[in-house]
C-alpha cells in the first residue's frame, strides 16, 4: 500500500509556498511600473526593483540552510514569513526610491529564509518512496503562482493605485504566514532537530565551507545554475523579442502555455522520477528545453513562439522538479536544509547573472542570438551532468554490485 502524499501538513505547506510565490510574481510585475509611474524612476531603477530583491535573496540564502538545520524548519519558516509580511506593510511608508529599494532588499531576505524553510518542510513530510512525485506536486504550486501572479499584478496596477496593490500583497503574505502557523510538523520530521548525536556534528565554534554548502548537492546545484542562467532570457526579454518580430500579443500567451505545460506534466514527471533512474528523465527534458530555446531564436511567427514555449514548459518543469528531488535524495537527512539552500542559492545566482549577461548579448548582437546562446549553453550542460553525476553514479552502482557478489 502506497504511503499518502496529500496529508494535511503537505497541503498547508503547499498553500503557504503558493501564496509567498504569488506575492513575488505580483510585485515583480507591478513594481517596475510603480517605480516608473509614481516614483519617477528611470529604466535602470526599474530594473533595480528586481535586482535588489534578488540580492537580498542571494546574501541570506547560505545562512538560511544553517538556521533551518540548527533551529528547525517550522520556526525558520515563521521567522521568514513574518519578515516577509512586515516588509509588505513597510511599502506603505516608502516615499522615495532609496527607502523603497531598502525595503525590497529586506523583502528578499524574508523570501530566501521562508522558501528554504518551506521547501525543507515539504521534503520532510513527503514519504521517502514518493519524493519525486511529492516534490513535483509541491513545485507545481509555484508554477500556478507563475501563471496567476503576473496577470494579477497587471490587473491590480491598471488604475495605478498603489494602495490597492499593497493591500492585496499584504493579504496574500498574511495567508502564507497563516498556513505556516497551522502546520503540525513533529519533532522527528522537522529538519534541524538532532535525531542522533552521532549523525550531526556538535562542534559549531568554527564556521566551515560545508556549513554553508552541501557538497553532495553541489553538482546538481551547478546544473540548476545553468538552467536558471538560460531561463532568465525568457522572463527578462521575451516581451522585447516578440515586439521585435511584430508579435507583441504573443508574449503573455507564451507564459500561459509555458506554465500550463509545467502544471500538466509535473505529476507525471514526479511518478517517473520515483519509478525510474533520473537519467531517463533528465536527458529528454534538457533536450526539449534546449531545442525550444533554439527554435525560439529562429521564430518569426506567433505559432512558432508558442510551440517553443510548449517544448520548454515540458522540459523546464521536469528539470526543476528533478533537480529539487535529487538535491534532497543525495544529501544526508540532517543537512536537507543546507542542501535545499545550496540548490536555491545557485538557482538564484544563475537567474541574476543570466539576466545581466543575456541582456549584454542582446545589446551587442540581437535577441535571436541571445536565445541561440541560451540554447547552446543548455545543451552543453548535458556534458557536465554526465561527467559529474551520471558517470559517478554508474561507477558506485557497479562497485555496490561487486561488493554484494563478494559477500555472496
Amino acid at each position: 500500500m502506497k504511503e499518502k502524499i496529500w496529508t494535511k501538513d503537505f497541503i498547508f505547506v503547499c498553500l503557504s509556498n503558493f501564496f509567498v510565490s504569488l506575492n513575488f510574481y505580483i510585485l515583480a510585475t507591478a513594481f517596475p511600473l510603480y517605480v516608473k509611474d509614481i516614483l519617477n524612476g528611470n529604466e535602470q531603477q526599474m530594473g533595480l526593483a528586481i535586482t535588489i530583491y534578488s540580492l537580498g535573496i542571494v546574501l541570506i540564502r547560505p545562512f538560511s540552510g544553517i538556521w533551518v538545520d540548527r533551529f528547525g524548519s517550522k520556526k525558520m519558516a515563521l521567522v521568514g514569513l513574518g519578515l516577509f509580511l512586515i516588509a509588505s506593510f513597510c511599502y506603505f511608508g516608502a516615499m522615495g526610491i532609496v527607502v523603497f529599494l531598502a525595503i525590497r532588499f529586506i523583502h528578499g531576505m524574508g523570501y530566501a529564509l521562508a522558501s528554504t524553510a518551506t521547501t525543507t518542510i515539504a521534503s520532510s513530510v513527503i514519504p521517502i518512496s514518493r519524493q519525486g512525485e511529492g516534490v513535483g506536486y509541491f513545485s507545481m504550486f509555484m508554477s500556478l503562482a507563475m501563471v496567476i501572479g503576473p496577470a494579477c499584478g497587471l490587473f491590480l496596477w491598471k488604475d495605478k493605485n498603489i494602495t490597492v496593490l499593497l493591500v492585496a500583497a499584504c493579504i496574500i503574505s498574511a495567508l502564507s504566514l497563516l498556513f505556516a502557523v497551522v502546520l503540525r510538523v513533529s519533532q522527528q520530521k522537522q529538519i534541524g532537530t538532532v535525531l542522533d548525536q552521532n549523525t550531526v556534528p556538535t562542534d559549531k565554534k568554527r564556521m566551515h565551507f560545508s556549513d554553508f554548502i552541501e557538497l553532495k548537492a553541489l553538482p546538481i546545484s551547478l546544473l540548476a545554475f545553468l538552467l536558471a542562467f538560460s531561463y532568465s532570457s525568457l522572463s527578462g526579454f521575451l516581451a522585447s523579442f516578440t515586439a521585435e518580430i511584430h508579435q507583441t500579443q504573443i508574449a503573455s500567451l507564451f507564459f500561459v502555455v509555458f506554465a500550463m505545460m509545467i502544471v500538466v506534466f509535473r505529476p507525471i514527471v514526479g511518478k517517473a522520477f520515483d519509478k525510474y533512474k533520473e537519467h531517463y528523465l533528465y536527458y529528454p527534458s534538457i533536450l526539449l528545453f534546449g531545442i525550444g530555446l533554439l527554435m525560439l531564436s529562429q521564430s518569426h511567427s506567433g505559432k512558432m513562439v508558442l510551440v517553443s514555449g510548449l517544448l520548454m514548459g515540458i522540459g523546464y518543469g521536469a528539470l526543476f522538479s528533478c533537480f529539487q528531488a535529487l538535491t534532497v535524495k543525495l544529501s544526508p537527512i540532517h543537512r536537507r536544509g543546507i542542501a535545499t539552500a545550496t540548490f536555491l542559492l545557485f538557482f538564484d545566482l544563475g537567474y541574476g547573472l543570466g539576466s545581466y549577461f543575456m541582456g549584454l548579448i542582446a545589446s551587442i548582437v540581437n535577441y535571436s542570438m541571445m536565445y541561440a546562446v541560451a540554447g547552446i549553453i543548455t545543451l552543453l550542460s548535458t556534458t557536465f551532468y554526465y561527467l559529474f553525476h551520471h558517470r559517478p553514479q554508474a561507477k558506485r552502482s557497479i562497485q555496490n554490485q561487486d561488493q554484494n557478489t563478494n559477500i555472496i
